[in-house]
């Protein structure tokens, strides 16, 4: 369609709001925007080429060519995403490629940091995904839908109009679904996780048109620029109802509680590689559409929409992280670890809306700052995670900490990526995770003398939030490195895995090394993320420096490099200290410490499942575990026990009360609605009347 001169004028004077200047106009021909068209065009078209190409090549290259073509993908994606995050903007409009909508794109900063973390997640397991082939990984169906998912997953945060977003948004789904049953021939709980997904990420699918189809209701068109322009005509009302349900439609893809039950079932399931894309790369998707539609589309709004995603944020980022400290399946603990870091975005995006609202913009700077670095640290020690979590299946065919154990000789590179990874989840320094963490803990504290009754109440339970999650994220992954990695293997399978190959590996170290990078140089990227998020806030930017990060406007600087260096020195000592130690105690003949009984076995290590015994205790009254013990008598005499089984089960709690009653209500409904249909065309013509009076009904009483 032809854009009307007023909308191009408001194009150009919304630039602004995301930090860019108004370059990049269709036709318009230069070095900074052809970087960025040239990237994601050439993404797209890798990732189009993978998905022709993987029908007709050849089953053993299949692999190679379609992981190639990804990798590819999502090299130029990030690039593209890079330069746009220095402040290049690029558009385009192809109005006569899709029916009614067509297609049109806008590329900003904000969308440039989801594009830079979208596609280095995507270099990284496209490289891993070439060597995991096993168990039909390989069949063109599947492989032809990795790059489609690649091409989509970058295209979502670049579109620039409501009819792109929802084309884009409803590929990826599809292209995921398909990547999350790959493996439903060998495990029929892969059809159930499907079934799960597919439902969840539909109704959220409607969700986020309905919104998007109300906040655009005073605008010319469906563009993010006219929708912007026509967002001050909107009702108070209607602009609260179109927020609402765009939250619940992006954080039911983001993971957040309550709308979270397909992610712990999904993640597991799916193939290692594309969980690290879905958790570490499409779950930031449904931050981007909050902060998208929020605050930039929607200008913001009052407060109390904020203090509301905060209190959810808050709520998921607490329940998923006991979750995960209390499972011991490996990679549906990191499945419930992306709900509880995701919660943590939305607690900052939330105090960033709130501060807005009040006025005080340099801390809803901070806040936004906070968020979308978390977002980057998090895709990169998720994926990290995620991806030794495929190492270690593909090796001994299981994720039950339980059964592993004893992987850090056999498997010493996967053991090094997973404690890289396992460090910079658990916010300690020098981990990835530590400076966004402490810069959000840093808006908030500063906001605390904020006036009004509900920052006063909501900022203290939001600090508390983050402080309890940090403390069990250190004990959760304690458990998932102690326990899987060290001490003696507890099964067959453990003791005899052997390290993943080199496509495998390289993927994980990848991975590994964007961890490093970010956690001994996080300063690197904080600058351009302040000026992303003050333009967003219309404030200057709230972090400065390349050595120390120093908050303008609030007291306090750190300096990443000098924790590094503590850490290391600490480190060294402790280890040391131990060495030395463990050389002294060699030199005896006996040992002491076993009373004569020998060394330790596998019997008597900890497990998972009696590491998170004390937690579980303390959480009982929220996590409602349901425990199960059986004894058996011998036959001669029921004093004499046979054997004790005991069997514990930590079902999802939100998922039994709100869910399990929904899904009774609807099979019932189904039932009886089947009754209805008896064959009977006059039944159904009478249906269709009584409908038709009804609705003439309604329109007479509502004209």
């Amino acid at each position: 369609m032809r854009r009307s001169s007023a909308a191009r004028r408001a194009r150009k004077r919304s630039w602004p709001r995301c930090g860019c200047s108004p370059v990049g106009e269709p036709g318009e021909r230069g070095g900074p925007v052809n970087a960025v068209a040239w990237g994601l065009v050439s993404a797209v078209a890798f990732a189009a080429g993978g998905t022709a190409a993987a029908p007709v090549v050849p089953r053993r290259h299949r692999p190679a060519v379609t992981g190639g073509c990804v990798v590819a993908a999502g090299l130029l994606g990030a690039v593209a995403g890079v330069v746009a995050m220095t402040g290049t903007a690029w558009s385009v409009a192809l109005p006569g490629l899709l029916p009614l909508t067509g297609l049109e794109f806008d590329v900003d900063p904000l969308s440039g940091v989801f594009l830079a973390v979208g596609g280095a997640v995507a270099v990284a397991a496209g490289i891993f995904a070439v060597g995991a082939t096993r168990h039909g990984l390989d069949r063109p169906g599947v492989q032809a839908a990795l790059p489609a998912f690649i091409g989509s997953l970058l295209l979502v945060p670049a579109a620039g109009s409501i009819g792109t977003l929802l084309w884009c948004w409803e590929l990826m789904a599809l292209t995921s679904l398909v990547l999350v049953v790959a493996e439903h021939r060998e495990r029929p709980a892969v059809a159930s996780a499907g079934l799960w997904y597919a439902v969840m990420t539909h109704v959220g699918f409607v969700a986020i048109m309905v919104g998007m189809l109300v906040a655009a209701g005073p605008a010319e068109d469906g563009s993010f620029v006219a929708v912007r322009a026509g967002a001050a005509d909107l009702s108070p009302a209607a602009a609260s109802l179109a927020f609402l349900v765009c939250l619940a439609g992006f954080g039911s893809k983001a993971g957040m509680v309550p709308l979270h039950p397909w992610l712990p079932r999904a993640h597991p399931e799916a193939p290692s590689h594309v969980s690290a894309l879905m958790s570490a790369a499409m779950v930031n998707l449904g931050v981007y559409g909050v902060v998208r539609v929020g605050i930039d589309l929607l200008g913001g709004g009052p407060s109390w929409w904020w203090v509301t995603v905060l209190v959810l944020g808050a709520v998921s980022a607490v329940y998923g992280i006991l979750q995960a400290a209390v499972g011991s399946d490996l990679k549906r603990l990191l499945g419930y670890s992306t709900t509880e870091n995701m919660g943590l975005v939305l607690v900052a995006v939330g105090a960033c809306g709130m501060f807005a609202a009040g006025g005080d913009r340099a801390l809803a700077g901070l806040a936004l700052t906070a968020a979308l670095l978390h977002l980057m640290t998090h895709a990169a020690f998720k994926t990290v995670l995620f991806l030794s979590a495929g190492s270690v299946l593909h090796a001994t065919g299981s994720r039950d900490l339980d059964a592993l154990g004893g992987l850090r000789s056999r498997m010493p590179v996967t053991t090094a990526a997973f404690g890289v990874g396992a460090l910079s989840a658990s916010a300690l320094p020098p981990g990835a995770a530590f400076v966004s963490e402490w810069l959000l803990l840093q808006a908030l504290i500063h906001g605390l003398p904020a006036p009004g009754v509900v920052p006063a109440v909501v900022l203290p339970l939001g600090v508390a939030a983050i402080a309890l999650t940090a403390g069990l994220a250190v004990a959760t992954f304690v458990k998932a490195f102690g326990i899987g990695f060290l001490g003696r293997p507890r099964s067959g399978a453990a003791a005899a895995a052997t390290e993943s190959g080199p496509a495998m590996l390289a993927g994980i170290g990848l991975a590994a090394l964007a961890c490093v990078a970010l956690a001994v140089g996080p300063t690197v990227v904080l600058p351009t993320l302040a000026d992303i998020a003050g333009g967003l806030v219309h404030a200057a930017p709230a972090v400065t420096g390349t050595v120390a990060i120093e908050l303008v406007g609030v007291t306090g600087v750190l300096s990443p490099l000098l924790l590094v260096a503590a850490s290391a020195v600490g480190t060294a000592s402790v280890v040391g200290g131990v060495r030395l130690l463990a050389r002294r105690r060699d030199r005896r003949r006996a040992r002491l410490w076993d009373c004569g009984a020998g060394p330790l076995s596998a019997r008597m290590e900890y497990t998972a499942t009696s590491f998170a015994e004390p937690l579980q205790r303390v959480f009982d009254g929220v996590l409602a575990s349901e425990q199960d013990v059986d004894v058996s008598h011998h036959r001669e005499s029921r004093y004499l026990v046979a054997a004790v089984s005991y069997r514990r089960a930590l079902p999802d709690r939100v998922e039994r009360r709100l869910y399990t009653p929904l899904l009774h209500a609807m099979t019932t409904w189904g039932r009886v609605g089947r009754g209805l249909a008896t064959g009977s065309v006059h039944r159904y013509l009478g249906y269709g009347f009584v409908t038709l009076c009804g609705l003439l009904a309604l329109l007479v009483v509502t004209r």
